[in-house]
């Protein structure tokens, strides 16, 4: 919830500046979050390969795993900072931005851009750490995180104080910052060994091992690849709905950022599972490994589904919280309601690839997400929204449909146990 909460906040804060300033940093943080995506390369291979060492009782290997895995993300966060400060402008507009949506755009992306590495750094760190079963030290770092967003984003967008207004800009920098600490008290928590679990890393852990790194790469590439191509499509599909309106994709947008936040239960069994078959695999008990899976499932599944009854039922109050924008709420509306009908494929889909992620099984959760995403997803919102003239309603079937098959691909290759064997 808090990770996906500085979205959230930008979202409302930003809202009632109109719908050009919403539309600007839906994109813009669509931009972002396609860049970041090969973080997961490095977050979902330390957290595999930790789990699998802490399960183990191999408490020195996963320290080197951890110090590799930062090395990695440091790169990383490097190599995404560039597109974000020099070619801003030109991916919003090659998505189909209008100029009211790229100008303020590309000052929230450079405002971003600036801080990349440490945003590698936190989200990484963070992946670490809950590899060793740690999952409270990431929630009281993103919570420090969230409270410098929202004072800081609030303060500069409407100049509070001595402060000027910076409208998006500010919001931008709020963010911006606010990653910047998050990943500074991350890899402090890990150098001065204060997470739960005692994971750290010292200073031999965080020389470059081939090694190491390769068996890292190997299990979290697929997922960054996976990452990239889902995000990627995330991004076309932006451009597919700029075509009904800046007002359609402002509500697009809300109901995208909603959905984030009813997807954080499906997020943390995820993160469970994942850890959880690691850590078993380790210990040699796939038994054990299979039953952690179907109960973090069902418990997805009981919670997920409570949330969507809920947005279902409250989603014009919810649209109305965050806008005031007559064009914008009757689409945010139907935006909330295509998200209550996707979360029981999404609660299926989460915990089962944080399964299979934590047994190694990264090539076949690409593959699940790949196929769905690109071969019904994108094909079929055209053809719903645009050509037979559905529009958002068009769209959000389209994903339902997707995430469905991602959810049947998934429970076959669970059913199958093939996962139980691989070799990490």
């Amino acid at each position: 919830m808090l990770g996906t909460a500085v979205g959230l906040v930008n979202t409302y804060i930003v809202g009632h500046l109109g719908a050009a300033a919403l539309a600007a940093v839906g994109l813009s943080s669509q931009l972002v979050t396609l860049l970041t995506a090969f973080f997961s390369a490095a977050g979902v291979g330390g957290t595999v390969l930790i789990a699998r060492s802490i399960g183990a009782g191999e408490s020195e290997e996963a320290e080197f795993f951890t110090g590799q895995s930062l090395i990695l993300a440091l790169a990383m966060g490097i190599l995404t900072a560039v597109p974000c400060l020099l070619w801003g402008s030109d991916m919003l507009a090659a998505l189909g931005g209008a100029p009211d949506v790229v100008a303020p755009g590309r000052l929230y992306m450079l405002a971003v851009g600036t801080t990349m590495p440490l945003m590698a750094l936190l989200y990484v760190g963070n992946a670490a750490i809950r590899g060793a079963g740690d999952t409270r030290t990431p929630m009281a770092i993103m919570a420090t995180v969230n409270v410098v967003n929202a004072a800081l984003s609030w303060a500069l967008v409407y100049g509070i104080g001595p402060l000027p207004a910076l409208g998006v800009l500010g919001a931008g920098i709020g963010a911006a910052a606010s990653s910047a600490i998050g990943g500074a008290l991350t890899v402090q928590a890990l150098l001065r060994r204060r997470s739960a679990s005692g994971l750290g890393v010292t200073r031999a852990a965080l020389r470059p091992a081939p090694a190491r790194l390769w068996r890292l790469l190997r299990i979290g590439l697929p997922s960054g690849v996976e990452q990239g191509l889902m995000r990627l499509a995330q991004v076309m599909m932006a451009s597919v709905v700029t075509y009904l309106g800046t007002a359609a994709y402002a509500g697009h947008q809300l109901g995208i950022q909603l959905l984030s936040v009813a997807f954080a239960p499906g997020f943390a069994f995820s993160v469970a599972a994942t850890t959880l078959v690691g850590q078993e695999l380790g210990r040699k008990s796939p038994q054990r490994a299979s039953a952690c899976t179907m109960t973090a499932s069902w418990l997805a599944l009981a919670v997920m589904c409570s949330g969507g009854m809920v947005a279902f039922f409250l989603a014009e109050p919810l649209v109305r919280f965050f806008t005031s924008d007559p064009a914008v709420i009757p689409q945010g509306v139907l935006a909330v309601r295509g998200c209550a009908f996707i979360e029981p494929p999404l609660a299926w889909y989460f915990v089962l690839s944080g399964a299979l992620r934590g047994a190694g099984d990264t090539r076949y959760v690409l593959l699940a997400q790949a196929l769905p995403i690109w071969l019904v997803r994108l094909p079929l919102s055209w053809l719903l929204g645009i050509t037979a003239g559905l529009g958002l309603a068009g769209i959000w079937a389209a994903m339902i449909l997707d995430m469905s098959v991602r959810a049947l691909m998934l429970s076959l290759r669970f059913r199958n146990g093939a996962w139980q064997r691989i070799q990490v």
